[in-house]
């Protein structure tokens, strides 16, 4: 999982609430246009979606390649880190399957101290 700052928790949250409130909302939108900071309901592509990723990500000093599964790996980590359900991460990441979703989740990656302390030399 990549390591995002405590902020995200609440960035995703409010993703949740608004993919509530508007379920066949895409979660990027374009803008109107050059210059203009008015959203609108269409889905940016997945080649700018994921130039905003990486520019963003570079922008805040990760070094970590990065592409959209990454994003959507780490999203979807910390709302079921942050008590999200299984089934609502696989709605809201528009999974037929839960076990796709499953394969999204990176609780498990993360090796604690305790865990390392039991190799046995």
């Amino acid at each position: 999982m990549i390591g995002l700052p405590p902020s995200s928790a609440k960035y995703f949250s409010i993703c949740h609430t608004i993919w509530r409130r508007f379920p066949a909302s895409p979660l990027f939108r374009t803008l109107g246009g050059r210059g203009r900071k008015q959203l609108t309901g269409d889905r940016l592509t997945r080649q700018d979606a994921r130039r905003m990723i990486v520019r963003r990500a570079k922008k805040a000093g990760l070094l970590t390649r990065l592409g959209c599964h990454s994003f959507r790996a780490t999203g979807i980590t910390v709302y079921l880190l942050n008590g999200g359900l299984l089934e609502y991460a696989q709605q809201m990441a528009a999974h037929e399957s839960a076990r796709t979703t499953k394969l999204y989740d990176r609780r498990n990656d993360q090796v604690t101290l305790d865990q390392v302390e039991r190799i046995v030399l």
